[in-house]
């Protein structure tokens, strides 16, 4: 079989919002392989559907933490076979591979390469034309730029695994320079893929470039591997278990069921919690008293089920442009599937039921002023630059710490406003008072005031 050319051989399906690729190949005779699929499927199906292939492979490298597999449901809808690590013991029909198995594709064929670190049973995929390698789908072993994180199995085997990682990069490393590099995490992801635009690389990039793949030594690298581990989503810490069990089929797209004002009410009554997800201005300038703020977005799902507990009603309220379909999806990907409804009318049925709305304060970075701040970003993201004095809590973690954080009228901050405005309606939900938050970021601060930033803690 003539392969075609390398670049074209994967094509990677993007999500922005989890920061993850899938992989779709064309096996030259009218079927197609698919790698590390999220359980929303849709975007696979359209291109494979315009290349007109039928799925008959799925692969996953490993189990994953950061959002439900589309493997199981592929084998379901399409006939799929599914390939996996034979040590993830999952519990539902797949072929199980150990390290050096081979799959032959008809005419390509699959080899796995063991390579723990990221998990126990992670496999990286060397795509073969023949002798000739010409790809490797690397997962969550080597990344652009980097290698993914390996905390997930608790703290006390961080460090084991890092040294893992090491071995797997290493073999990974001997591989041609010319050939390709497929990961699943790349920028946005929270398994420490760093910042950047390029999703796929080379092995010879990579040797050339990477600063895990360049250190001398284990220890160095394991040194500088985990001392870059930031906080990451609650949800990681159940995935995977559903992963191995085999997530349940999908029969029909996600729903949200419609609730009048008094199915919404009672529901609040018996422990639900309102996820609002109109847009910043939207939510600040008028909200039900409680709601909690996450704008709709590709992040959407993330931080839905970072801060809400799966066992805890959601009751959604949206403006009528915004899409249910995708929030939906965007939530049963990372499991969460206790959507109880949406209020039907949304905001402007609440009011019209004579139900009182609170509000919380925007502000621009000009006239901030001399008022106490809270940066909810990322631990790296303040540390390379915040406002002088800002009070730095994680947007993850202000629930556990918005009852002990002093009681002033904060301005809350972000990058642009959407994780402030998540933050400022949990502070509020904690009984904190005189909130704003900011519209923009530091660099609107600094701009606007012409203060220079301070980076460090």
């Amino acid at each position: 079989m003539n392969a075609p050319q390398t670049r074209s051989l994967a094509s990677p399906i993007v999500d922005e919002g989890l920061g993850n690729s899938a992989y779709l190949v064309d096996l030259g005779d009218g079927r197609a392989l698919v790698v590390d699929p999220p359980c929303d499927t849709r975007r696979l199906r359209v291109q494979a559907g315009r290349a007109g292939l039928r799925i008959a492979f799925v692969a996953d490298t490993h189990l994953h933490a950061d959002f439900l597999s589309g493997a199981r449901q592929l084998a379901a809808d399409e006939g799929a076979q599914v390939l996996a690590s034979a040590a993830g013991r999952r519990a539902f029909e797949h072929r199980g591979l150990a390290d050096e198995d081979e799959v032959d594709l008809g005419g390509l064929r699959l080899r796995a390469l063991a390579t723990p670190g990221h998990t126990d049973e992670h496999l990286a995929f060397l795509l073969l034309d023949g002798a000739r390698p010409v790809g490797v789908f690397t997962g969550g072993s080597l990344i652009v730029g980097a290698a993914a994180r390996t905390d997930l199995l608790g703290a006390e085997r961080t460090e084991e695994l890092a040294r893992a990682q090491y071995a797997s990069l290493q073999r990974l490393a001997a591989l041609p320079d010319h050939v390709e590099v497929w990961p699943t995490h790349g920028a946005g992801s929270f398994c420490s893929a760093p910042p950047g635009a390029d999703r796929t690389s080379t092995i010879g990039r990579e040797k050339a470039a990477n600063p895990l793949l360049n250190a001398p030594d284990a220890d160095t690298f394991t040194a500088r591997l985990v001392g870059n581990l930031g906080s990451y989503p609650a949800y990681f810490d159940r995935l995977t278990e559903v992963n191995r069990q085999g997530p349940a089929i999908v029969t029909g797209p996600p729903v949200l069921a419609p609730l009048n004002v008094d199915q919404a009410r009672a529901l609040l009554a018996d422990g639900a919690v309102v996820v609002d997800v109109r847009p910043v201005a939207d939510f600040t300038a008028g909200h039900i008293p409680g709601a909690i703020s996450n704008p709709l977005r590709p992040q959407f799902g993330t931080w839905l089920g970072w801060l809400i507990d799966p066992d805890t009603p959601v009751v959604i309220v949206r403006n009528p442009d915004q899409d249910a379909t995708d929030l939906s999806w965007q939530a049963l990907t990372i499991g969460h599937q206790n959507l109880a409804g949406e209020l039907t009318g949304g905001i402007t049925a609440w009011q019209s039921a004579g139900h009182a709305l609170a509000s919380l304060g925007l502000v621009d970075a000009a006239h901030l002023g001399d008022r106490p701040v809270v940066d909810v970003r990322q631990d790296a993201e303040y540390t390379a630059a915040h406002v002088p004095a800002a009070v730095h809590v994680e947007l993850g973690a202000i629930p556990e710490h918005a009852a002990g954080l002093e009681r002033r009228p904060y301005v809350v901050m972000c990058g642009h406003g959407e994780r402030a405005v998540t933050a400022a309606s949990l502070l509020a939900r904690a009984g904190h008072h005189g909130l704003a938050v900011l519209a923009g970021g530091p660099d609107d601060w600094a701009k606007a005031t012409g203060h220079s930033l301070q980076a460090g803690r």
